[in-house]
């Protein structure tokens, strides 16, 4: 099997720059012994440089069978290290600490990232590439329109850096969008977070209505009194992560 085919459903592009790929590797910390999970490793685009990486123990999780056929031919290195299983569904790849990189399947990145933020407490460090207008909204600062329900959850853990664009022309097919990279290292002050439950039900009810003042859409959640406290005049994406946290402990 010297071909493999691309699945649209799947949303798959294929990385063809070789520095892109390289430059993604780079931009993950390598500590030894350390594990290192790719996620939809695709064609082997940048699963052949991170299994070059001394001393580290690595794992792939690739969905599609006629890839992962596809990846042990090509790789041999790779037999036994790659999970042919549904990211979004599978339990927690290794014991203990882990780290995340991959070229993201941009149809599910948002729930992947959803999913990374179930196992938070086993992954200090995330390096992927995405939609770029996703990338950016991960990334995104309070007061820019682009700042939204993924900005301010992943950035309660994390703190995000946006790394580079990539050009649709680094892909085979080349997509219709431009792409980003971006690297997520846990907070190393980490936020006061009383109550996750209320944190996220708080952000979300506040984005799902955006363009208006928090006092309508967050009603429910705070007493009468608390709600005459000026932040409520605000929009949510005026709030910074820290806002958000702080109005959190006062939610009913």
């Amino acid at each position: 099997m010297d071909k493999y085919t691309l699945k649209k459903s799947l949303g798959q592009h294929f990385l063809k720059d070789e520095r892109i790929c390289q430059d993604i590797v780079a931009a993950m910390p390598v500590l030894d012994g350390m594990q290192l999970l790719e996620v939809g490793p695709g064609g082997g685009a940048i699963t052949k440089y991170l299994l070059e990486i001394p001393n580290i123990s690595f794992k792939a999780i690739e969905l599609d069978r006629e890839k992962v056929a596809y990846l042990e031919q090509t790789y041999p290195a790779i037999r036994g290290k790659i999970l042919n299983v549904d990211f979004l569904l599978a339990p927690a790849p290794f014991d203990g600490i882990f780290h995340v990189i991959g070229n993201f399947p941009y149809n599910i990145s948002t729930q992947i990232m959803f999913r990374i933020l179930e196992w938070k407490d086993k992954v200090p460090v995330v390096v992927g590439m995405f939609q770029k207008e996703v990338a950016r909204r991960i990334a995104a600062d309070h007061g820019n329109k682009e700042y939204g329900i993924l900005s301010v959850l992943f950035q309660a853990y994390y703190d995000v850096e946006y790394l580079f664009d990539v050009d649709e022309h680094a892909f085979n097919p080349p997509p219709k969008v431009k792409s980003g990279v971006i690297r997520c290292t846990k907070l190393r002050v980490p936020y006061d977070i009383a109550n996750e439950k209320k944190l996220f039900t708080l952000v979300k009810t506040a984005f799902n209505q955006r363009r208006k003042q928090l006092r309508n859409p967050l009603k429910a959640l705070f007493d009468k009194e608390t709600l005459q406290d000026e932040i409520f005049s605000k929009r949510a994406e005026q709030l910074s992560v820290a806002d958000f946290v702080a109005l959190s402990h006062k939610m009913l």
